[in-house]
């Protein structure tokens, strides 16, 4: 029996997380987003997560604690945010930024109307990654996304 290259419930592309404070975070994950966990594996010490799958609706996250031996460094250890984000798209993106604000993460961008049809909100969770949360609220046609998209560079360069 040969294995498929990828597995049966997992997408080809996975966002995966190197936090300080992996049991931390997969429960602000759980609150935040409502995501159930998959699987956790502890180091033999039980101290540290080295490898935790969440699902969120129909993806799945994975995270581990850090490790600076390996090179696996969280966003505090290299003091500043990651140079990638994430963006999630959900139901009710005002809900779910003021949840995430009251949980203890940052906000950098309040939800706001974008040009191109969604609602969109960004912050820092309590661990340094970037979050992207949205609602998609109107389908904006091409020929006018392009002139929305003009006009928005206009006003901000």
């Amino acid at each position: 029996m040969s294995a498929k290259p990828v597995p049966d419930g997992y997408d080809c592309l996975i966002p995966y997380l190197i936090v300080r404070g992996a049991a931390k975070a997969l429960e602000f994950y759980k609150e935040l987003f409502g995501a159930t966990e998959l699987l956790r594996m502890p180091d033999p010490s039980g101290a540290a997560i080295r490898h935790a799958e969440l699902k969120i609706r129909d993806a799945v996250l994975m995270l581990a604690d850090e490790m600076p031996a390996c090179g696996f460094l969280s966003p505090q250890s290299v003091n500043g945010p990651p140079p990638s984000s994430l963006l999630l798209y959900l139901s009710d993106v005002d809900a779910v930024f003021a949840k995430a604000v009251s949980l203890g993460a940052k906000p950098l961008q309040p939800p706001t109307d974008q040009f191109y049809g969604d609602r969109m909100a960004r912050f820092a969770d309590p661990f340094g990654h970037i979050w992207s949360i949205a609602t998609h609220v109107e389908d904006v046609p091409q020929e006018e996304m392009g002139r929305r998209a003009a006009e928005w560079m206009k006003k901000h360069g």
